[in-house]
């Protein structure tokens, strides 16, 4: 029965990585991000799964701009419907791992927890438009993602809908 427990497990397992990786190309560079950012949602029953699925990708790209005037990190790359399609982080954000973090789960938020623009210029949170010390938002990270999931647009619409429910 225990053998029989385990493969149905493994089974399932295979078929969710296989349909995961059917759908949506993601780099491997970024997946360890993606998971765990996933797992946060999760953990606030926050439902991604349509939405994961309605990508094609998450991806690290040598197109972004990068000048002394300013760079574009991470961006979200819409169709002609504007439909979000692509995830994109700059290649510049692997020259540290927790630039790269930082980066990624801020495109995460803009897509997932529905975050349309910024909560500053640069004041230190993840969702700022530019953060002059990446170092000092990682060092306060646990702070930082619950500013993050705190303030994010998807759960203050889901309060204010259960609020418009109760009266």
């Amino acid at each position: 029965m225990k053998k029989l427990l385990f493969i149905l497990i493994i089974f399932g397992l295979f078929n969710t990585i296989v349909s995961y990786g059917q759908n949506v190309h993601i780099d491997g560079r970024l997946k360890p991000h993606l998971d765990r950012f996933l797992e946060l949602c999760e953990a606030r029953n926050i439902n991604y799964h349509e939405k994961l699925f309605k990508l094609k990708t998450i991806d690290i790209v040598d197109t972004l701009s990068v000048s002394p005037q300013g760079s574009a990190l991470g961006m979200l790359t819409r169709n002609q419907n504007n439909a979000v399609e692509h995830i994109i982080i700059n290649w510049i954000a692997m020259l540290d791992q927790e630039i790269l973090k930082v980066v990624a789960y801020h495109e995460f938020a803009h897509y997932f927890l529905e975050y349309e623009g910024h909560v500053c210029d640069d004041c230190g949170k993840i969702m700022s438009i530019v953060n002059t010390s990446y170092f000092d938002i990682v060092t306060d990270w646990d702070n930082q993602i619950k500013i993050l999931f705190d303030e994010a647009p998807i759960l203050k619409k889901r309060k204010a809908i259960a609020y418009l429910d109760m009266e």
